[in-house]
């Protein structure tokens, strides 16, 4: 490709919207142009780079027998209700209604489709364990678009689903995925750490995410240095300081007036928040005993010490809700209970649903709110005092937490999530029907797994994890091209003559090279070489002939070198297999956590 011909441009200016410094260099180097909140298109040197992280992928896809198909992006809803999703999925899936009135939905991923292509093919456990995957576009109506190619509404994903008949089959499939992904990262020059993840709207037994550890994700981890734990916070488990014992002592109502807040209540009487307990109000959206396909609120108490914080997705998977918001206070005060001044204590449970995190009932003689403002109970004992329906592990993992493991001290760190891995189980196959007949002649529903990677998404995090100050200094494996070629051309009729054959010459030898034979000032040229950072830079220039040959310098490098120029071709080639080589050899075997 010639720079002359190339269709995107580039930028001097960095945009206004542009904040991370992945999101400035693909608009500024011409990767990608928005069309609208979270909408991309991706111009030639970006779907190059993106097409070199798919063949990554695909490599090692087929690596461990999986098989390329393409489904659809539009689904009909059906498949959707059966499974529940259709009810479960609030307005990031796109629905609307075609010619004939019916319910369709824009795939945001393809678990019921996968399904559905079992019902249809599988029929005898001889045709199992296997692996299909497909490199599709999705949509998700995300509501904080950010960070370029961060978080998108539509985006291409390499989703893999594993069809088994046995649990011990999945084992095997999800334990290839969890190292060909790491292949896949090492590959490109990203590096990742997995951890342990809520399974959220996939459902499932465990799942585990890659995540490239930056200050700008949006993900916070719980990471033990001793023995390697490494969890989302989300479902992130600590080692949690057993209680003094102590004789449970009798209750009495205090005035504590003025103190709504935990921290109030404890300088009041001068306690540590460890000897408290705060209430936490929450209405849920949780399924209708009486109808499968409906829902209802539930107002939900959740009880906690007063020096944790309760943390949502724990509980929302503890009550199996479909959806949690924080309760209003009329519907605090509509079950007897007093914002600022609640507990459990002296309410009918009947309307509500009680939880309490696990420390509560190791913790004695406790303050709680005595449902009366300005006044708080002294010594609460659970139990004794009252009754929850559920006792549960409901909070927050926090820096400086004890490690569940082996506890030693946690550490939080931020992550961009790039991708992620599922045990799904028989949900799906169960719902649709998706079923085999094993070496007895019963009938079973198949097992699946789904794995995923965003290859936009990693291709932002690759440029965010490789640049400096002047641009994009892109990995051999999944740079657009190998080469920029710099013609300085400027009155010099015989630079662009050298340029034009090495030009053909290269192409011949398999050599991607991209030739700036713009009529441009060289100081454009080479900045604009900076800014593309393809990961070798040949200039060909009056000056450099007349040192004997052509300037080449990786990208990154401080010095260029001089090479004669019928040995511009050769010199290339041994510099592209060198790199390659190296970025192989980053693969290494990385044990699955047990």
């Amino acid at each position: 490709m010639r720079m002359s011909r190339l269709f995107s441009q580039t930028l001097r200016d960095v945009p206004a919207e542009a904040e991370l410094p992945s999101h400035q260099l693909l608009l500024r180097a011409g990767l990608v142009r928005p069309l609208a909140a979270g909408i991309y298109s991706y111009l030639p040197l970006g779907r190059r780079a993106l097409t070199k992280i798919e063949n990554i992928i695909r490599t090692e896809m087929e690596a461990i027998g999986g098989q390329e198909i393409t489904m659809p992006v539009v689904h009909p809803a059906d498949i959707w209700q059966k499974t529940g999703r259709w009810y479960q999925v609030g307005a990031e899936m796109a629905r609307f209604k075609d010619r004939a009135q019916r319910d369709m939905v824009l795939g945001m991923t393809h678990e019921e489709v996968v399904a559905d292509l079992v019902r249809q093919e599988i029929r005898s456990y001889r045709q199992l364990p296997c692996l299909l995957y497909q490199m599709q576009t999705k949509f998700r109506d995300e509501p904080r678009a950010r960070g370029g190619l961060i978080r998108v509404r539509e985006f291409t994903m390499k989703d893999s689903y594993s069809l088994d008949a046995d649990w011990e089959g999945l084992d095997v499939q999800y334990r290839a995925h969890y190292q060909a992904y790491f292949n896949i990262f090492q590959r490109c020059h990203l590096p990742v750490i997995a951890v342990q993840s809520d399974v959220g709207m996939m459902g499932g037994q465990m799942a585990h995410e890659y995540m490239y550890l930056s200050s700008i994700g949006e993900d916070t981890l719980m990471l033990c240095d001793a023995c390697g734990y490494a969890a989302n916070r989300q479902v992130a488990q600590v080692r949690k300081p057993a209680p003094a014992p102590e004789a449970a002592l009798p209750m009495e109502q205090i005035a504590t007036p003025g103190t709504s807040t935990i921290d109030d209540l404890a300088a009041l009487l001068g306690v540590s928040t460890s000897q408290t307990a705060k209430a936490v109000f929450f209405m849920a959206t949780v399924a209708d005993p009486t109808d499968a396909k409906a829902t209802r609120e539930q107002f939900v108490f959740a009880v906690v010490r007063g020096d944790t914080d309760l943390n949502e997705t724990k509980l929302i998977n503890a009550i199996a809700a479909r959806d949690l918001r924080p309760a209003h206070e009329d519907e605090i005060r509509a079950v007897g209970a007093v914002p600022g001044y609640a507990s459990p204590i002296g309410l009918r449970q009947e309307p509500m649903l009680v939880i309490v995190d696990d420390l509560i009932p190791q913790s004695p003689n406790l303050i709680a709110g005595a449902n009366i403002v300005g006044y708080h109970l002294r010594h609460t004992n659970y139990g004794r005092d009252y009754q929850a329906a559920m006792v549960h592990d409901i909070v927050a993992a926090h820096d400086g937490d004890g490690c569940p493991q082996c506890g030693a001290v946690l550490r939080i760190s931020r992550g961009v999530e790039v991708g992620n891995i599922f045990k799904l189980g028989t949900r799906y196959t169960e719902a649709l029907g998706g079923t085999y007949l094993d070496r007895d002649g019963a009938i079973k529903p198949v097992i699946m797994g789904c794995y995923g990677i965003g290859s936009g998404r990693l291709l932002s995090c690759i440029i965010e994890e490789h640049h400096d100050e002047h641009g994009i200094c892109f990995p051999m494996p999944v740079a657009p091209y190998q080469v920029y070629c710099v013609a300085l051309t400027q009155r010099a009729p015989e630079v662009t003559e050298i340029a034009e054959r090495l030009y053909r010459e290269a192409w011949a030898a398999g050599i991607e090279m991209l030739l700036d034979d713009r009529e441009a000032t060289p100081g454009v040229k080479l900045n604009d070489a900076d800014l593309l950072g393809l990961p070798l830079r040949l200039t060909i220039g009056p000056r450099s002939l007349k040192a004997g040959g052509a300037e080449l310098k990786p990208r990154g490098a401080s010095e260029a070198v001089i090479v004669p120029v019928e040995q511009i071709i050769s010199t290339l080639q041994a510099e592209i297999a060198r790199l390659l080589v190296e970025s192989q050899q980053r693969v290494s075997l990385i044990p699955f956590p047990v």
